[in-house]
């Protein structure tokens, strides 16, 4: 029996970027293709097979601990982007200010799509989805050189709204206008969830 349903859920790509160097700056460059291999992009400085563990997995790991690196990609949600920037108080939010990978416009609730779900094109290349990518103060700084005191708002602006992080599972190209297919695993929601996590 397959682990993952096939959704009516649909999306497109509106936008692909990708990051050469972390350590210059957030900021990414808008690019209309993006080869992806299982270590994701060749050209983005999040590619590997592996990572250094971060503050994200602190309760996990000792800080830079080398781990498998589920982290290749930010994907973002086009919608959810236009929810920010009303929230933020400005007209738009430029994806190249998040570090953003890629942005998909028509899956709605993006954020909250369930950890272990894939995006799939309709040509077969597929992400993984690790789980909600958390808003950080880090894009303040770059988004203060376009916006000067804007930055400051954004952590707060894009609680729930930050899309999510991914990794490659299926080699492929991404391209702008490339249609997205949602599935989903085949798993009901676990019962203990709110005693886990301490609600």
């Amino acid at each position: 029996m397959p682990a993952l349903l096939p959704t009516a859920f649909k999306g497109h790509i509106t936008w692909l970027g990708v990051n050469p160097n972390r350590s210059d700056t957030l900021r990414n460059v808008a690019v209309d293709e993006m080869a992806l291999t299982f270590a994701g992009h060749a050209g983005e400085s999040r590619a590997g097979l592996t990572r250094p563990s971060c503050s994200r997995v602190v309760g996990q790991y000792p800080r830079g601990t080398e781990i498998r690196n589920t982290r290749q990609l930010c994907i973002v949600s086009a919608e959810e982007l236009s929810t920010i920037a009303a929230n933020m108080g400005i007209e738009a939010v430029d994806p190249v200010w998040l570090s953003t990978s890629i942005v998909i416009k028509g899956i709605p609730d993006f954020s909250l799509i369930p950890p272990a779900s894939r995006l799939i094109t309709s040509s077969g290349t597929a992400i993984t989805v690790d789980m909600e990518n958390r808003p950080c103060h880090l894009p303040a700084p770059v988004i203060n050189e376009d916006l000067p005191d804007k930055g400051r708002a954004f952590k707060l602006a894009a609680k729930g709204l930050r899309g999510v992080t991914g990794w490659v599972e299926r080699e492929g190209m991404l391209r702008i206008g490339d249609e997205i297919i949602l599935h989903i695993p085949d798993q009901p929601v676990w019962p203990h969830l709110d005693q886990a996590r301490g609600i």
